[in-house]
C-alpha cells in the first residue's frame, strides 16, 4: 500500500512541476528553476566548438534535450547531417524559433579574464552560438508545457540551424521549402547588450576562387612553371583597385588559404576566401560577378586556370516592427540581470583590454526600442525574414563592450555573465511565443508588414543558386 501511494505521489509531483505553467509569470519561474540543468547543456556545447557542418556532439545534445520533453525529431533536413526539425503539437498557428551552434575556427580561449588560447582546440564560441541553441530549446520545451497546462492547439517547430557562420544553413532550409506554412519565427543572438530593436543587416555572398598552375624550381626552371600564388595576388589587386568604384556601402574581405607549400617551389595550387557585402542583394550579386572577372583577369594574365565555388550567401535581414514590439514588450517584462562581485571582478579585468569600457551596470538595462542602424553583420536569419515573419533580440551574454568574434566573447560565453543573459533570452522568447499562440492579430499585423515591406510579385531566389549544401567549407 505504502509503494501505490508513493507512486502516486510521484506522478502527481511531476504533473504538477510540467503542467502547471498556466501564465507567463509561472512559465518564467520554471525556466529559472531549470538553470542548472541547461546551463549544463550550453557549457557542454561550449566545450564541443564544432565549426559549420561539423556540430555532430552540439546537435545531438540538442537534437536528444528536445526528443526527451516530448517534440518528435527529423534529421538531416534539406540535406545537412547536423540539421533537425523538432516538433510538437499539431494544427494552427505554427510557431517557429531558430537554434544555432556552430562555432568559429580560431578563436578557442579559456573561460578566463586574459587571453589563454586552450591547447590542441582550433575553434571556439566567439558568436555564443553554444548559448543560442540552448535558450531556444528551453523557451521551446517552456512553451510545449504551457501548451498542455492550457489545453491550446497550435504546433512548435524547432529550426536546429547549423553554420551560421559563413555556410549559410538556413538559406538551404528556406530554398527547400521547410518554413512554409510557418505563422512566425523567433530567434535571439548573444551580445553584450539587452536590446529587441528591429533593424537590418547586410546581404552576403561568399565562395573561395581556386588557380591551378604549373610546379618548378624557383630558381633553377622558373621559365617553366607558372605560379597559382600570382594569379591570387593578381586577382587581390584588381579587387582592391575596384573599391574607388563601387558604393560606399560595399565591404570585401577576403583570405588567401592556400597559397604555395615552399618558396623554391612554383605554386601549382593556391586558393582565396572571399565575402562580398551590401545592404542590397542585387548590388551584392553584381559586385559578386565583377570579383569574378577579375579572377578571371588574373587568370588569363597569368596563365593559370581558375575555378570558383560559392560556399554561402544571405539577404538582408527584413525588420518586422509589429513582431519586434512583441519581443520587446516581453524582454522588458523579462529585464535584465546585475552582476555578482565576482562577475563584476571578471568583467573589470575583461574590460581593460577595451578602449571604450560601458558601465556594468548596463546588463540589468533594456535598450529603447527603435529601428537598429547596427549594419555591420550578415545572418542567414534574413532570408527566412524575407519568406515568415520574423523577430528577435539581443541579451547580454558578453561583458559590455565586448565585440562579436573576439577571445572576449568566448572567455565570458564560458562561465556565469553568458549562463545570465542565456537565461534572459530563454523567458524573453518564451514570453513572445505565447503571444503569438494567443494573439492572432499579431500573427495578421506582422503579416502585412512583410507583405508592404517586401513588395508585391515577390518571388525568393536564394543567392547560393541550386548548389548544394557546402558541407565541407570548413575543412
Amino acid at each position: 500500500m505504502r509503494t501505490v501511494i508513493y507512486f502516486v505521489c510521484i506522478f502527481l509531483f511531476l504533473n504538477t512541476f510540467s503542467f502547471a505553467q498556466k501564465s507567463k509569470p509561472e512559465v518564467f519561474n520554471s525556466i529559472d528553476s531549470k538553470y542548472d540543468y541547461y546551463t549544463g547543456i550550453e557549457q557542454k556545447i561550449w566545450g564541443f566548438a564544432e565549426v559549420g557542418f561539423q556540430e555532430t556532439q552540439s546537435s545531438t545534445l540538442l537534437q536528444q534535450t528536445l526528443k526527451e520533453s516530448g517534440f518528435q525529431i527529423e534529421v538531416g533536413v534539406a540535406g545537412m547531417p547536423t540539421a533537425f526539425i523538432a516538433t510538437y503539437g499539431s494544427g494552427k498557428p505554427v510557431i517557429g524559433i531558430l537554434g544555432e551552434y556552430d562555432a568559429l575556427p580560431g578563436v578557442a580561449q579559456e573561460a578566463v579574464p586574459e587571453l589563454k588560447p586552450i591547447n590542441g582546440q582550433k575553434a571556439g564560441h566567439a558568436c555564443g552560438h553554444h548559448l543560442f541553441g540552448t535558450a531556444s530549446s528551453a523557451a521551446a520545451i517552456a512553451v510545449k508545457e504551457w501548451l498542455i497546462a492550457n489545453k491550446k492547439s497550435g504546433t512548435i517547430k524547432f529550426f536546429g540551424t547549423p553554420a551560421e557562420e559563413g555556410g549559410s544553413g538556413k538559406v538551404y532550409l528556406v530554398r527547400d521549402g521547410f518554413f512554409n506554412g510557418v505563422d512566425v519565427v523567433f530567434h535571439w543572438h548573444p551580445s553584450s547588450r539587452n536590446s529587441a530593436g528591429y533593424g537590418s543587416s547586410l546581404s552576403n555572398k561568399s565562395g573561395k576562387f581556386r588557380f591551378y598552375g604549373i610546379a618548378s624550381h624557383a630558381a633553377a626552371s622558373p621559365q617553366r612553371g607558372r605560379s597559382a600564388l600570382d594569379a591570387v595576388e593578381a586577382m587581390d589587386m584588381m579587387v582592391n583597385m575596384m573599391r574607388e568604384h563601387l558604393d560606399e556601402k560595399t565591404r570585401i574581405h577576403y583570405v588567401i588559404t592556400r597559397g604555395g607549400e615552399a618558396p623554391n617551389v612554383v605554386p601549382a595550387f593556391a586558393e582565396v576566401y572571399y565575402y562580398v557585402r551590401h545592404p542590397d542583394p542585387a548590388q551584392v550579386k553584381s559586385t559578386w560577378e565583377w570579383v569574378t572577372k577579375a579572377a578571371q583577369g588574373a587568370s588569363i594574365g597569368t596563365e593559370t586556370r581558375f575555378e570558383s565555388e560559392v560556399t554561402g550567401g544571405v539577404y538582408n535581414l527584413l525588420p518586422n516592427e509589429a513582431l519586434a514590439k512583441a519581443v520587446d514588450e516581453n524582454l522588458r517584462t523579462v529585464g535584465g540581470y546585475t552582476l555578482t562581485s565576482s562577475e563584476k571582478e571578471f568583467a573589470q579585468k575583461i574590460q581593460l583590454t577595451f578602449s571604450k569600457k560601458p558601465a556594468l551596470e548596463s546588463t540589468n538595462e533594456i535598450e529603447k526600442f527603435g529601428p537598429d542602424d547596427d549594419k555591420g553583420g550578415s545572418t542567414d536569419v534574413s532570408d527566412i525574414s524575407w519568406v515568415v515573419p520574423t523577430a528577435g533580440l539581443g541579451t547580454a551574454t558578453w561583458v559590455p563592450g565586448t565585440a562579436a568574434h573576439s577571445w572576449q566573447a568566448v572567455a565570458a560565453g564560458g562561465m556565469s555573465i553568458g549562463s545570465k543573459g542565456m537565461m534572459v533570452a530563454a523567458k524573453t522568447l518564451a514570453g513572445a511565443m505565447i503571444d503569438a499562440f494567443s494573439n492572432p492579430k499579431l500573427i495578421e499585423d506582422s503579416w502585412k508588414e512583410l507583405n508592404k515591406r517586401r513588395g508585391e510579385n515577390f518571388k525568393y531566389e536564394p543567392l547560393i543558386g541550386n548548389r548544394p549544401p557546402a558541407l565541407d567549407y570548413r575543412k
